[in-house]
């Protein structure tokens, strides 16, 4: 008798056609293991190279032993992806591996000097030889410069943004993006150099009886002048993102541009905007040769931001790192952790405060 091919069956069959062989889940595992165990054998117990050429001959061969093995298994089309997938992984680790590398060193070098101390007490009076000495004064210095920066460069950095998207057409348009662009290229000792030169010599002898004055507001501004170009390009590319939908919608319910602007525009990019902003606050932050030209540094307190010499942060670790003392490397060590922290701390803070917003959700 001739069977009956039923479309259950005829399913099922189609089904088992259709289903291919695959690796088990496990083994990546195992053959993660048997490349490293490979490479140790081949590197290490012949002295050909240490710790680290043993695991980069260990990933090569993890990719190749891999690709062997999905090859014979599954067949080359998804051996080809199997691979491709692991390449993608190990980039991105490969990218990781740095950043977690620089955060351990901080992390366990700079804790040497986590103490009441360095953050109460600044250097004054205290020799290279000294064990004690903190960076107080370099962490006023430092919320002083950057604070009165960024008050100076986000509302002149949104402004100019909102020229350039919503209003700026032609030749002024293009000339300000254009400078904007050359300004971003700059190096830090250009525009402390220029504040040196326009606002120290210049500016400060006419209020000072002819006497030239270094001062933390010269170093503000010479961080604002690197903080504006990243403010108004990351402004500029967060507002081109706005559909533009919503301004039509506003505009058809006859509200005004510039209250569209307000209350629409600007709300839907402020997290992004709020990115550019801590990453221009991030570079100003971490510079030393502005602070270093039109601030002169200094070992002592000085809250007058307008008057006197000021330290940062950024001039307290280039100063310690230069000091041949043993002592001078875990303060030096311990104001860069403790620079870091304080741009993640403002950072997380900031979106937070984006979060918030209704729109940006």
């Amino acid at each position: 008798m001739m069977s009956v091919e039923t479309p259950e069956r005829v399913g099922l069959q189609n089904a088992q056609q259709l289903r291919t062989k695959s690796l088990p889940k496990w083994s990546p595992w195992a053959v993660a293991a048997a490349a490293l165990v490979v490479s140790f054998i081949l590197v290490y117990l012949t002295s050909w190279g240490g710790a680290v050429l043993t695991g980069v001959v260990a990933a090569i061969l993890f990719v190749v032993f891999l690709g062997i093995a999905a090859t014979v298994v599954e067949g080359g089309r998804s051996a080809r992806n199997r691979m491709a997938t692991t390449l993608i992984y190990g980039a991105f680790i490969l990218a990781l591996a740095p950043l977690l590398s620089v955060a351990w060193t901080l992390i366990s070098k700079g804790s040497t000097r986590l103490d009441g101390n360095f953050f109460g007490t600044s250097m004054n009076n205290i020799g290279a030889f000294d064990e004690k000495g903190g960076a107080y004064h370099a962490i006023i210095g430092t919320l002083e410069q950057a604070g009165i920066a960024t008050l100076i460069t986000v509302p002149l950095g949104i402004l100019g943004a909102i020229y350039i998207v919503e209003y700026g057409r032609g030749f002024l348009a293009n000339a300000i993006r254009f400078f904007v662009d050359v300004m971003t290229g700059i190096p830090s000792i250009v525009s402390g150099l220029f504040i040196l030169s326009f606002w120290v010599f210049t500016v400060t002898p006419l209020f000072n009886d002819g006497n030239a004055r270094y001062s933390g507001f010269a170093a503000a501004l010479s961080l604002s002048v690197l903080m504006l170009p990243t403010v108004v390009r990351s402004t500029e590319e967060m507002l081109r993102l706005v559909p533009t939908a919503l301004r039509e919608g506003a505009y058809a319910l006859g509200v005004a541009k510039w209250k569209t602007i307000v209350s629409i525009v600007l709300p839907t990019a402020g997290p992004g905007i709020v990115t550019g902003v801590m990453l221009a606050v991030a570079r100003a932050a971490g510079e030393t040769a502005p602070v270093l030209l039109v601030a002169g540094g200094l070992s002592s307190i000085n809250f007058n931001v307008f008057s006197g010499n000021q330290s940062s942060l950024s001039l307290f670790v280039f100063e310690q790192a230069g000091i041949a003392s043993e002592f001078a490397p875990g303060r030096a060590w311990t104001a860069a952790l403790t620079l870091v922290v304080l741009v993640l701390v403002l950072t997380v803070a900031a979106k937070l405060l984006a979060s918030r917003n209704k729109l940006a959700r």
